[in-house]
């Protein structure tokens, strides 16, 4: 059988590009002419392409990236006068942002940021809204808002200190400096690193690899993990039942039959 071709859909006027190539779903940010800074469009679309992804029951897995060469710039701020220019336009703005993070942060199938070129601002807060942080060994980054005497919603700061710790995050957040991939990787704000050429490639090979196990089960790790980051400590009835759950499933019971038999499970 011929494998199909990858599905393209377009938000906020092309900005936003969701891609469905059988079990992974690629959002990118289209606006290479301006490092894909995200422009208001792009913040209100987002959720929207989210779900366009959750819909497509083959998607396991979510890639997030750039076009050309930077994953992003930070919020655009050739909007700033408008979408600022009072305190009602203002918290409109906040909304979308907030309303975009968190759709991305609580998105249940496992999502990997590939972060090459710029990531700045508010580009660093939508990787660590993702799962796993992959990065090209030329990134650069940095955590700018006190730059521009703003500051990062309570969500994006939260992200950060449960990320690199609250020291590590204070020094980033009050000097707002730019640093490079190999520095974000020893303070762990990013989980790999590869040469730019063989970025891609990497990060694809890890999404096939989360594809290729059960859906079931990493869908269901996620919302566990979800559970221990708002500060669980214990099992829960839920948990409790998913764990029950799993032994009844298909691929547990096929997983066991293949064990025995030593063979590869079907």
């Amino acid at each position: 059988m011929p494998e199909m071709e990858p599905n393209s859909r377009n938000f906020a006027d092309g900005a936003l590009v969701l891609t469905l190539d059988r079990s992974i779903a690629t959002l990118t940010f289209n606006r290479s002419h301006c490092r894909n800074a995200i422009n208001a469009a792009m913040w209100r679309a987002l959720p929207n392409a989210l779900d366009d992804a959750l819909a497509t029951q083959d998607v396991k897995v979510l890639i997030v990236r750039g076009s050309g060469s930077d994953f992003a710039s930070g919020a655009d701020m050739a909007e700033f006068e408008r979408v600022f220019a009072d305190r009602s336009s203002t918290a409109r703005y906040a909304l979308s942002m907030s309303d975009a993070m968190t759709a991305l942060a609580t998105f249940p199938k496992p999502s990997i940021a590939m972060i090459e070129g710029h990531c700045i601002g508010a580009g660093v807060a939508l990787a660590l809204a993702c799962d796993i942080r992959c990065a090209s060994s030329d990134a650069r980054l940095g955590v700018t808002p006190a730059r521009l005497g703003m500051i990062y919603s309570l969500g994006d700061t939260a992200r950060l200190v449960r990320t690199v710790g609250l020291s590590k995050a204070s020094d980033l957040l009050f000097t707002g400096r730019l640093f490079g991939a190999a520095e974000a990787l020893s303070m762990q704000l990013v989980d790999e690193l590869h040469d730019s050429p063989g970025l891609a490639q990497a990060v694809s090979q890890k999404a096939e690899l989360i594809a290729s196990r059960s859906a079931w089960s990493v869908k269901t790790t996620k919302a566990i993990l979800g559970l221990i980051d708002a500060g669980a400590t214990s099992d829960t009835d839920s948990t409790r039942a998913w764990f029950a759950d799993a032994v009844e499933r298909t691929e547990f019971r096929e997983s066991l039959r293949a064990f025995r038999r030593r063979r590869t499970p079907s």
